[in-house]
């Protein structure tokens, strides 16, 4: 399936809320030029959706969600009103001046009609759903389950991100199960955007692990699966401080990369599901078990490697052939680091060196 490009994303997002704007037109004003109503929800609609994306306002976005359920309603509601009185503001200016429309009063062009906020406002409610449900299960696994792609079991190949949470257990003997919750959830919502930004769709969470996977295709395009884990770790450390500041500890992470050939299918009947079945997801689990083993963060093999070009920021150390537990056959492993990190080694190891 080709992949779509925030630009067609957001086009398709700019034609519902223009269609809908058609339909409300061709309802209530059949006399009026049907462009009227598509301005208007083109207007109305993209601030609030770009609010609920995070692409406008984030840091007041972050702060309604953290508020009590109540709260978060009323606030929400107060940002839409603004956001959809101001696109309505700026579509009626536009539409004046293109002679469109010819307003009695300033409050016109000013002023909402009740009856059209209502209306936007469903509209929005119904994209948002939308695009949540979308981003719940993940893009593909969305569209996958629209179209029933599943329903008959497929062979394809698929790119696996194991990535697991280092001494969790000690973690939770120090500071108890609940507190040890809320690090995974914080740890868990730190992996979103990398995931997002890289195309990516988290699978599934195991205990203090989580799974991310591409098609085998997108996934190796542009490193999409190394620069994805290479991201998550930047990030951490990047925010390292608040995450001591927080949970006293930054989290450590081991992760492992690994793709080929496997069974997906959608399983399930009240709760439907779309799974993967095959030694590739096997032997990554098991090449995440070796990052403790070998003491390495991120292990890749080499069959995937191969496949990759990696970015001039990644380095990749050869670690040679290694028993995978449940595989009949030896797994070519390779170790994945930041070129940053290993230069300020060798710029540390060299200084330690006394000169001749």
């Amino acid at each position: 399936m080709r992949e779509i490009s925030p630009t067609e994303n957001w086009l398709m997002i700019m034609l519902g809320m223009a269609l809908s704007g058609v339909l409300y037109s061709l309802v209530v004003y059949p006399d009026s030029p049907v462009i009227i109503g598509a301005v208007f929800a083109a207007f109305m609609g993209l601030p609030l959706i770009a609010f609920e994306r995070r692409l406008v306002f984030r840091p007041l976005s972050r702060w309604i969600e953290r508020l009590p359920t109540p709260l978060f309603i009323v606030s929400a509601l107060v940002i839409y009103e603004v956001l959809m009185s101001a696109g309505y503001a700026l579509a009626a200016l536009l539409l004046w001046g293109l002679g469109f429309i010819e307003p009695k009063s300033l409050s016109d062009i000013v002023v909402m009609p009740f009856n059209v906020f209502l209306y936007a406002l469903a509209v929005c409610a119904l994209i948002v759903f939308i695009l949540r449900v979308r981003d719940l299960l993940g893009h593909d696994v969305f569209t996958s389950m629209l179209i029933s792609r599943y329903r008959t079991p497929v062979k394809e190949e698929r790119v696996f991100l194991f990535i697991d949470l280092a001494d969790s257990t000690s973690f939770a003997e120090k500071h108890g199960d609940l507190r040890a919750q809320q690090f995974l959830k914080a740890l868990f919502a730190a992996f979103a955007e990398p995931v997002r930004r890289h195309k990516g769709a988290i699978d599934d969470y195991i205990g203090d692990a989580a799974i991310v996977t591409w098609p085998l295709e997108k996934g190796v395009k542009h490193a999409r699966c190394v620069r994805c884990i290479s991201d998550i770790l930047d990030d951490i450390e990047a925010d390292a401080e608040a995450w001591r500041k927080r949970f006293g500890q930054v989290p450590r992470l081991r992760a492992a990369l690994h793709g080929g050939s496997i069974i997906t299918a959608e399983i399930g009947v009240h709760h439907h599901k779309i799974a993967y079945f095959g030694d590739t997801v096997n032997t990554t689990a098991r090449l995440e078990s070796l990052c403790k083993t070998l003491n390495r963060p991120v292990l890749i093999s080499a069959e995937l490697a191969e496949r990759i070009k990696l970015p001039d920021a990644i380095a990749i150390e050869d670690l040679g052939t290694h028993a995978v537990k449940g595989r009949g056959q030896t797994l070519g492993v390779m170790a994945l680091k930041s070129q940053a990190k290993v230069a300020a080694v060798a710029e540390t190891f060299d200084l330690r060196i006394p000169a001749e």
